[in-house]
């Protein structure tokens, strides 16, 4: 690991870590994201994390940059990572189903084998959350194995249902909500992955890991799924 520091705005800087994304980034990310928070105080607007990197947002009416640039180097020095990942495990049912998720044919065909497969691989897996963006409660997970990675959609569809499952290269993720959306669907889930009246607004935090349990139509019905196909909203 080489931080760099880089240049966003006036009053705030890009700590980054890593050049490439990897599971095994997080605990350092975690790591050094409770130093910044804890180096910077009172200071500290924002504390922003990615897959490689803390965007700090700071005060710049209280600091300089230099200072600001010292208070980073100061939350480096003797970095070392949890020895326990400080997250919470989320286990998410999904109702794997081609209404709902109409992609699961065109990944069973690119990783040559049976849709039952590609579901079996991708609920098999305990995915890292990496960050959140995109839209409120959307978590960006990995990493999906290289077989079942995928490129996004050549056109975005219009609308994708809220609780959507997909897969965008080697990275899975839930809509929250009804948006319009690129990834390849492979399932539903009928989890509140966004509430307002939750500390915290997601259910998922960076550091967090998710795994995906398939369950039946009914099972899923039972849970307050919505089963609407998803070529119903296109």
């Amino acid at each position: 690991m080489k931080p760099r520091i880089e240049v966003v705005a006036i009053d705030c800087l890009m700590l980054r870590l890593f050049d490439d994304i990897a599971e095994a980034n997080m605990p350092w990310m975690l790591a050094a994201s409770e130093r910044l928070r804890t180096s910077f105080a009172g200071y500290l607007i924002d504390l922003v994390p990615s897959y490689t990197t803390l965007m700090v947002h700071y005060d710049g009416l209280a600091l300089s940059p230099a200072q600001a640039r010292e208070l980073i180097a100061q939350a480096m020095t003797g970095l070392r990572p949890e020895t326990q990942s400080l997250g919470q495990c989320h286990v998410l049912p999904v109702w794997y189903d081609l209404s709902v998720g109409p992609e699961l044919t065109l990944l069973a065909t690119r990783a040559g084998c049976t849709v039952s497969e590609v579901i079996r691989r991708h609920s098999e897996h305990e995915y890292q959350v990496f960050a959140l963006g995109f839209a409120p409660g959307f978590a960006f997970m990995g990493l999906v194995e290289e077989a079942l990675a995928a490129p996004r959609l050549n056109t975005p569809r219009k609308q994708v249902a809220s609780g959507s499952v997909g897969i965008a290269e080697r990275q899975t993720a839930a809509y929250p909500a009804q948006s319009p959306g690129g990834w390849n669907l492979v399932g539903r889930t009928p989890s509140a992955l966004f509430d307002r009246e939750r500390d915290g607004y997601s259910l998922m935090q960076p550091g967090d890991t998710v795994r995906f349990e398939p369950v039946s139509h009914a099972e899923f019905i039972r849970l307050g799924g919505d089963d609407t196909p998803q070529e119903a909203l296109a």
